[in-house]
């Protein structure tokens, strides 16, 4: 493979501009397309961690005019433009669609019917796409719940039960081939993504992975987007001043990975043809509880602020789950290498020394939820 030039689409976001340094470091000439979306660049303009050796283009993926000259520039195509939000997908369906289902849908309508040199195709997935993780039960072995009824949620019923005989079961990391099961629009799309670009590639010789990313974490993440990762909401809350918010009794369990970490794998996957045609977890293989992260973040910060439990739940959330990274190891070698508290102090040492990194709009966006409906009362 001779891949040198490469188009990154979201390339001035979180995930997609620390990759894009990386190739630029590794020799490949890049090109960015990005919309430069104000829920996550406030200013609408290009940040200013932008590498300048790479090409910048403001456009939208759903405009044909200004993506399919990009694609056919180039020999590598990683996607990660799209609109993220668990919450906020369910209420606004046609944007989130329109934007990652019809974004993807184009370029691959280019790939498909112009002549062009792409060689490998990267598109973000997410760990959106499982609904729950992976579970075992003492009777039943290997299970695979569905979305907690709102009655259990109300009851305060956390923990999953068997499917068959109903006791609780426990969490284990979730392989790639677990059933899937989408439980909000926002996970829909994504799974839409990541089977249609995997479908196309299969179908035309275009090598493609998709990375299901679990729960990414560092500098230049958007700590203003009250629709974004969770880590994110708290560490904007506590530099506030205000008390991170917590769902349920916080022992929901997931895998946090170092953004250095995942961009360590999408080289990886750019470079080895081990995973191509394949969804592969990108995470750090070690499970820890979302009360002990906000905990960890307020430590970290010297803060004295304990997280607000609330002791509810909302209708689209998942109780666990937690990344087996074993594909990655066996195709990629992937071997994470950040620990958890060292990747977290890098995270704050950054929001602390960028100028406005974390406004706070969390209460904006629960009061949408609960002006939705997507709220359960207890």
């Amino acid at each position: 493979m001779s891949i040198r030039d490469v188009l990154v689409t979201g390339g001035a976001g979180y995930i997609g501009s620390h990759l894009v340094d990386a190739l630029i470091g590794r020799g490949y000439r890049v090109t960015v397309l990005d919309n430069l979306e104000p829920q996550v660049h406030r200013s609408g303009t290009w940040p200013s961690y932008a590498n300048p050796k790479a090409t910048y283009v403001r456009g939208d993926v759903r405009d044909r005019g200004t993506f399919e000259p990009l694609v056919l520039a180039s020999q590598a195509v990683v996607h990660f433009g799209a609109a993220v939000g668990v919450g906020q997908s369910m209420y606004q369906i046609d944007r989130y669609v329109d934007v990652n289902t019809r974004g993807t849908a184009l370029l691959l309508d280019i790939l498909v019917n112009a002549t062009h040199h792409v060689e490998k195709v990267i598109v973000a997935s997410s760990i959106g796409v499982y609904g729950e993780g992976a579970y075992t039960c003492e009777a039943h072995g290997m299970v695979a719940p569905s979305i907690r009824p709102e009655a259990q949620l109300a009851a305060r019923d956390w923990e999953q039960h068997c499917p068959v005989c109903h006791r609780h079961v426990r969490s284990v990391p979730t392989p790639e081939h677990k059933a899937l099961y989408r439980d909000n629009i926002y996970s829909m799309t994504k799974y839409h993504q990541e089977e249609m670009v995997l479908l196309i590639g299969k179908t035309y010789g275009i090598p493609a992975v998709a990375p299901r990313f679990f729960n990414v974490y560092g500098p230049r993440q958007s700590l203003s987007n009250p629709y974004a990762g969770v880590a994110a909401i708290w560490l904007s809350r506590l530099l506030n001043g205000r008390q991170p918010v917590v769902f349920e009794d916080g022992g929901q369990l997931r895998d946090f990975v170092s953004i250095h970490d995942v961009v360590d794998c999408l080289v990886l996957m750019l470079e080895k043809p081990g995973a191509d045609y394949l969804p592969v977890n990108i995470g750090s293989g070690q499970t820890v509880t979302i009360l002990d992260i906000a905990r960890l973040l307020a430590r970290l910060l010297g803060s004295s602020i304990e997280p607000l439990v609330t002791g509810t739940g909302r209708k689209f959330d998942i109780r666990h789950n937690t990344a087996d990274i074993t594909r990655a190891r066996e195709t990629l070698g992937f071997a994470p290498r950040v620990p958890l508290e060292e990747g977290f102090a890098e995270l704050i040492e950054w929001a602390k020394t960028t100028p406005d990194a974390a406004v706070d709009f969390f209460d904006k966006a629960l009061g949408e939820l609960q002006e939705k409906g997507l709220l359960v009362k207890s």
